[in-house]
């Protein structure tokens, strides 16, 4: 009996155990490495007797203390066959914590606290603080080849055959196919790309394990980042680096250490690296130091491997970040262990930034349809069921699809191993239709035939919550009861492995065999529970964003939680989790509706990309037709994705929502990483109508893959493939799917990188998609021949109507023939021949070749091939290097290239001598309308109008000409041209050869001419005022901004004698405008004498002639006596009628003078206007002397002193002169002077002196000098400031103006005082006064003024205030002789005059009086006849 066996204190239990096991010697090795992973199960042992072998492993587990060794009984119990009785006695023995005497719990304690067990090394407990010794090269370099050696010796024995569970195939644990690993080229120096890693991935260049290091560079850190979502396969693979590494595979590397981030986690506090690597890993037996300077010396040969580093916890507080971040971030950047490999594994999302921005990024892309085979092939290897494997596989897409993740296909073969020898074949469609069910028939699968723990389940799945919970996947012995540590150990549940925290600080660590798994059970738990109601459980159904946020210290653990919640909300799933909620199905049922009610109230919502293919995943996993119709109807039209990798299996799970979809649907990739064989689970998706994808992820596997999907989208219109790696290889395969969607309407291969071949392939699709109406292929850098190429494919393919190509841009715009669909689907030939010819009848094309580098030859090429095509709508080649001879070419070649609208010549390098070539080009072209050319700014634009109709015959136009005359002249047809040559530089040396060029086109049509923004001055001018003429007839000439003087200005008036065709002359001085124009209304056969001696057209130029005047409108000029001067002899000579219009800032009193002086001489002139021009207080009398000193002034209207206005009369016109200043400020002093200058005028109608500031004392002045002023018709006085006292007033001088017929005044808000007058003197006169406000001491002079107004008649009283009293009063004191007399008193107020009152004011009157009696209201009147 050995200690142990005295200390349990049962001779005979242990002696049972002993035999127990010693006859499984192969199992309990198995569990010593479960239980203690870094066992050494040194070969030494195997000499001794299976006995003690046996004592020598039960010693070690009983020495890892209570808890390990109560789940190794646990196991034995569970595993092995154990007689009932010998059960019994184990478990009630050693299977709780009293199984443990006393005394040995007391012997434990007494044990170093560091002390481990045999086999494993001591390590060393200071690295540094072990004195250096002087040592020999030689020896030291044994020393370092012991510790590789030791080190390969303790991986090669990690990694030794392991044994197989009960009921699992021995492939389970030896299977390994490599998953694609693709390359990717761009580094991480953005936060894009930590976050999404990399999405420049060249496809194609898949990357073996061998590769994933590249050797050839020796300098500066050298880090790979592995790249992959969860079950990739990211920590087999490092784990198998380690093997190959340890069987010698990997030369290049004498060291490897393969660390988690999960257990450095643990860690908090800093270490070194030699602390990381001796303590945390294996210890060299002797000499540190030694060592890690031979490692730190062939640092380059060092290989560290950091699985997880998603985990990493970055709590960044501000102190930085955490102990083991800090050294990860120094080996990346070389600061620790220069030159050393680093590979670290991640999910895709946020990184360290302490990622060096060359570090290599490797995506794992998972499995492909050739890998799952292979992994299948090796899984079922010499087994029978391994051909029915792989026909399941091939009849249920579903689970193929599945098993793109390596994770789910290595579950998915536990499964069909299980399930295969039981069912009949096809059976795995209804057994493992989505995850779910895969990891439900996976626990089925591990249990024992006919008894599923549903205790022990339940029990793991709180455990597995608790740690998603709170972010923990490594659990101790004190965290898991040991029961459950023999359950997981015993199904394959749960893997265990030394967890080293510190030097002298190793514990035996579990975690579940996958993160996945964790997440079922704990979905398990929720849904079957009695511990958890339906309100606990719909919190954990949520959807998880894939976009990482940049503050998120790390990824989540629940990813897919929510979907295996979903998943057990199938009905499928209902018996199996009623049978672990021990038969309470009503409980399950609830829970599964609450889940479901959840995931409608999600389906409804908006959300981003991620959530809806998380949203997709979960609904898919439920199985239930209404949620996926429900959520498929709620897609938006336009589905984007961004941003996010994405897996054939999110694609899959999309197109199996899709099909519930009854509208189109538009699917926008961009920036997404793609597997290359993601178009595959497009396949027959008939709801997509736009799909495109944008990642340089996307090659040439990608579109091969993708062209064998595009047939089967039956409503797919639009195709976008941009920013790939696509080369010939792959849109081959792409070309030939094409003319398999005759639907398609819009195809784009944006900045791809394609060659000049494959673009020329791409475009020979073109007849073969009917219905097509653009394709963009812009940023493939194609060369010129190509280009032309493509024009000549635009100009011969009868559909196509533009093609537009700038530096980048490429693309076809189309318009498919309006064909039924029976002509659609005649032969190819037929189509094009038939199009060939409805295009050539009606097609329009518009060709843009926009700085495309053309030069001479091209545009001789070009213009050859645009000869043999249909009309032009446009042709745009700016920006080119055509040069004059280019621009020569292309403008000679206008008329006969039939361009409807524009041709664009601009940035070509035209120079003035250009000019002139192109202006002669151009001369015989008779559907130019306009041609723009600006040096300055590099315009060269060449407008065309519509072919011109044919000429009608004589009888016709005769009758045209007639139709005329009926015409108002704004009505009448034009036709004109226009030449824009502005801003060339063009001098007075120019001016002969540019009009030589010009004369060419002035027969065509009115020509308008733009010579503005050159550099012409005054020679120029007057050079160009000489060649005028023999341009014939001009509908305008512009020569704005030329740097003109005034006198050349000025000089620009005599063009009014010279030129037939001048009708307006518009000049603004300082802003060097000068614009020269004809009559709108003429055409060019009048005014070229073209006309036919027609009888109508005579009378019409006559008419035109008589009515249409001449203008000269002068601005923003110095008005000096000299210039007027000047003007007026220059205009004596220009044919009438003539408008003059001035404006400037200020105008003397002796230029106004001067301009007056001149009237007389000007006999044509009809109007002359002073506008916004400042005119002084002495400008009123000036204008008033005129009216006397010409006499074809008919109106003179000065306003404020800043416009006046002068209109003259012709020799048919009546008599009258009308003189207004209103607003001039006059006032008392000015009253005599301007009445002796009006009384001077014979003929004076009407005199408004309004507005101005007379007063009663002016107004009193005015009045005494009116009967010098011969005014027969209006005197306007009002807003003159006057009070009553004007009013009375004016009644008292009533009797010395006997040509006055009617007076108003008006004191209220009217402020009006107008006075009427007529030719002869008046017998009878009217009065109206109102709102005069008349006080009692008033009365007696209306009462004077009255007597003595005999020829006064009628007196209106509005409003005076003149009450009963003072009415009375004022009859009784009026005395007049015998005649007709009218009072009438209009007032607002209510008051009455009652008769007896008025017949008493009656009596005042001398003669006999005839009393009448009227009803008196608001309006009183009092008649009395005097007979």
């Amino acid at each position: 009996m050995d200690p142990v066996g005295l200390q349990l204190g049962n001779k005979n239990l242990w002696s049972c155990l002993v035999r127990l096991l010693t006859k499984d010697p192969e199992w309990l090795n198995a569990k010593m490495k479960f239980f203690l992973p870094n066992t050494d199960l040194d070969s030494r042992n195997e000499t001794l007797d299976p006995e003690q072998r046996v004592i020598l492993q039960l010693n070690k587990l009983h020495v890892q203390g209570s808890d390990t060794w109560q789940s190794f009984i646990h196991c034995v119990c569970m595993q092995l066959e154990v007689p009932l009785d010998l059960e019994v006695l184990l478990l009630s023995t050693f299977g709780y914590d009293d199984g443990f005497t006393s005394q040995l719990g007391a012997e434990g304690k007494s044990q170093p606290e560091s002390q481990l067990h045999h086999g494993l090394k001591r390590p060393h407990q200071s690295c540094g603080s072990s004195p250096r010794r002087k040592q020999c090269k030689k020896q030291q370099l044994e020393l370092a080849k012991k510790y590789l050696q030791l080190l390969r010796t303790s991986a090669q024995q990690r990694y030794r055959s392991q044994i197989p569970g009960s009921g699992q195939p021995h492939a389970f644990h030896q299977v390994y196919v490599p998953p694609i690993l693709r390359r990717a080229t761009a580094s991480l120096d953005t936060p894009e790309g930590a976050i999404m890693g990399d999405v420049k991935v060249e496809d194609g260049a898949d990357v073996s394990i061998s590769d994933l290091f590249n050797t050839r560079v020796n300098k500066g850190p050298r880090v790979t980042v592995l790249l992959g979502k969860a079950g990739m396969g990211k920590t087999t693979l490092a784990h198998r680096l380690c093997q190959k590494w340890a069987e010698g595979h990997l030369n290049c590397f004498q060291a490897l250490f393969l660390f988690e981030f999960r257990q450095l986690n643990l860690i908090t506090r800093f270490l070194t690296p030699s602390e990381l690597l001796f303590d945390l890993y294996l210890s060299p037996e002797s000499d540190h130091d030694t060592v890690f300077q031979y490692l730190e010396k062939n640092a380059d040969q060092v290989l560290l491997i950091f699985d997880g580093l998603d985990e990493a916890l970055q709590p960044m507080g501000p102190d930085g970040p955490g102990p083991v971040l800090t050294l990860f971030s120094h080996l990346c950047n070389g600061t620790l262990l220069p030159g050393c490999r680093v590979m670290a594994t991640s999910r895709p999302g946020k990184l360290p930034a302490c990622l060096p921005a060359e570090a290599a990024m490797v995506h794992m892309l998972g499995f492909d349809g050739p890998r799952v085979e292979e992994y299948v092939n090796h899984f079922f290897s010499a087994q029978p069921s391994r051909e029915g494997a792989l026909v399941e596989l091939q009849t249920n897409g579903r689970l193929r699809s599945l098993c793109a993740v390596p994770a789910l296909c290595q579950v998915a073969c536990l499964c069909l191993h299980h399930l295969l020898p039981d069912h009949a074949p096809g059976q795995s469609v209804a057994l493992l239709p989505n995850m779910t069910q895969l990891y439900m028939q996976m626990v089925l699968a591990l249990s024992p035939p006919g008894h599923l723990p549903t205790s022990s389940l339940l029990d793991l799945g709180e455990v597995a919550l608790r740690g998603l919970e709170t972010g923990k996947v490594i659990f101790y012995a004190k965290d898991i009861a040991p029961p459950l540590i023999a359950f997981g150990a015993t199904h394959s549940l749960l893997t265990s492995f030394c967890v080293c925290t510190g030097p002298g600080h190793q514990q035996t660590g579990y975690a579940f065999t996958h993160l996945s798994l964790q997440e079922f059970l704990a979905a398990l738990h929720l849904m079957a529970s009695p511990k958890v109601n339906k309100d606990t459980l719909t919190q954990y159904v949520t959807l998880h964003s894939r976009w990482v946020q940049r503050t998120k210290a790390r990824l989540g653990l629940s990813d897919h939680l929510p979907t295996f919640l979903a998943g057990l909300a199938s009905c499928t799933c209902r018996p199996f989790l009623s049978h672990l909620a021990q038969g309470n199905e009503d409980c399950v049922g609830a829970k599964q509706a609450a889940v479901v009610q959840v995931l409608k109230k999600l389906a409804t919502r908006k959300l981003t990309g991620p959530k809806v293919v998380e949203l997709c995943h979960c609904v898919d996993e439920t199985q239930e037709p209404e949620l996926a119709s429900l959520t498929a109807q709620s897609l938006p039209y336009q589905l984007p994705f961004h941003n996010f990798p994405l897996t054939c299996t999110d694609l899959a799970t999309l197109t199996n929502i899709l099909e519930h979809r009854e509208a189109p649907i538009h699917l926008d990739f961009d920036g997404c990483p793609l597997e290359p064989h993601c178009p595959e689970a497009l396949v027959g998706c008939g709801q997509i109508e736009n799909l495109s994808f944008k990642s340089r992820k996307c090659g040439d596997a990608f579109a091969e893959a993708l062209s064998r999907s595009l047939p089967t989208m039956g409503r797919l219109q639009m195709l976008g493939l941009a920013g790939s790696k696509i080369t010939a290889r792959g849109i081959s395969h792409l070309v030939k799917a094409l003319p398999l969607c005759p639907q398609l309407k819009e195809v784009s291969f944006r900045d791809n990188q394609l060659s000049d071949q494959v673009v020329l392939n791409i475009v020979e699709v073109l007849p073969h998609l009917p219905r097509l109406r653009k394709l963009d292929l812009s940023s493939n850098s194609i060369c010129v021949s190509t280009l032309l190429c493509l024009a000549r494919v635009a100009v011969t393919c009868p559909t196509v109507r533009m093609l537009q190509a700038r530096e980048a841009d490429l693309i076809f715009l189309l318009s498919p023939p309006t064909e039924t669909t029976a002509e659609l689907q005649r032969a190819p030939d037929l189509q094009e021949s038939d199009g060939q010819r409805k295009g050539a009848q009606s097609r329009s094309l518009t060709l843009r070749l926009q700085k495309c580098q053309l030069q001479v030859h091209d545009a001789e090429a070009l213009i050859a091939l645009l000869q043999e095509g249909p009309h032009l709508e446009e042709v745009d080649l700016s920006g080119n290097q055509l040069e004059d001879e280019g621009c020569r070419l292309m403008a000679e070649a206008a008329s006969q290239l039939h361009i409807a609208r524009k041709l664009d010549l601009s940035n070509n390098g035209l120079s003035v001598a250009g000019v002139h070539c192109v202006l002669r080009a151009v001369s015989a072209c008779w559907t130019l309308a306009e041609l723009h050319i600006s040096l300055q700014h590099k315009t060269v634009i060449f407008m065309f109008a519509q072919e011109p109709e044919e000429q009608k015959g004589p009888q016709e136009r005769a009758a045209f000409l007639d139709s005329l005359m009926l015409q108002m002249p704004s009505e009448l047809p034009l036709s004109s041209r226009r030449m824009r040559l502005t801003h060339c530089g063009l001098q007075e040396k120019h001016l002969e050869q540019l009009c030589k060029a010009l004369g060419g086109s002035c027969h065509l049509g009115h020509l308008h001419l733009d010579f503005s923004g050159n550099a012409l001055g005054d020679e120029g001018a007057a050079r160009l005022a000489q060649l005028l003429p023999g341009l014939g007839a001009l509908q305008s000439l512009n020569l704005s901004e030329n740097g003109l003087s005034l006198d050349a200005v000025l000089g620009l008036v005599r063009c009014f004698s010279t030129l037939q065709w001048l009708f307006r002359l518009d000049i603004s001085f300082e802003s060097q405008h000068i614009l020269l124009r004809g009559d709108k209304t003429s055409r060019d056969m009048w005014a070229t004498g073209s006309l036919p001696d027609f009888p109508a057209a005579a009378k019409f130029l006559g008419f035109r002639q008589r009515c249409i005047p001449r203008s000269l409108c002068l601005s923003e000029c110095p008005l000096e006596p000299p210039s007027l001067t000047r003007l007026c002899a220059t205009l004596k000579d220009c044919p009438g009628p003539l408008e003059l219009q001035l404006s400037c800032e200020f105008l003397s009193d002796q230029s106004l003078e001067t301009l007056l002086d001149c009237l007389p001489q000007l006999p044509q002139l009809s109007l002359l206007q002073l506008s916004q021009t400042g005119l002084s207080p002495k400008s009123p009398f000036l204008l008033a002397n005129t009216l006397s000193l010409c006499p074809r002034v008919k109106k003179v209207d000065l306003r404020s002193l800043h416009h006046a206005t002068l209109h003259f009369r012709s020799n048919e016109e009546e008599e009258g002169v009308c003189c207004g200043f209103t607003g001039c400020s006059l006032s008392q002093e000015h009253v005599e002077s301007l009445c002796w200058l009006l009384s001077k005028c014979k003929d004076l109608s009407q005199v408004d002196l309004s507005a101005n500031l007379l007063g009663d004392s002016g107004l009193r002045c005015l009045l005494e000098c009116l009967p010098q002023v011969p005014i027969s018709g209006l005197l306007d006085l009002s807003h003159n400031s006057i009070s009553q006292e004007s009013a009375l007033y004016l009644l008292e001088t009533l009797p010395s103006c006997p040509r006055v017929r009617e007076a108003s005044v008006n004191l209220g808000s009217e402020q009006s005082f107008r006075i009427h007058f007529s030719r002869e003197d008046q017998a009878g006169k009217t009065l109206r006064l109102s709102e005069c406000s008349f006080r009692p001491e008033h009365v007696s002079r209306l009462a004077t003024g009255l007597s003595k107004s005999l020829q006064l008649t009628e007196l209106t009283l509005t409003q005076c205030c003149l009450g009963q009293k003072q009415l009375a009063i004022l009859l009784s004191l009026v005395g007049r002789p015998a005649g007709l007399f009218s009072l009438r008193d209009s007032t607002r107020h209510t008051e009455k005059l009652s008769f007896p009152t008025l017949e008493a004011c009656a009596l005042g009157f001398k003669k006999k009086r005839k009393k009448e009696r009227k009803k008196v209201s608001e309006d009183t009147e009092l008649r009395t006849k005097i007979n």
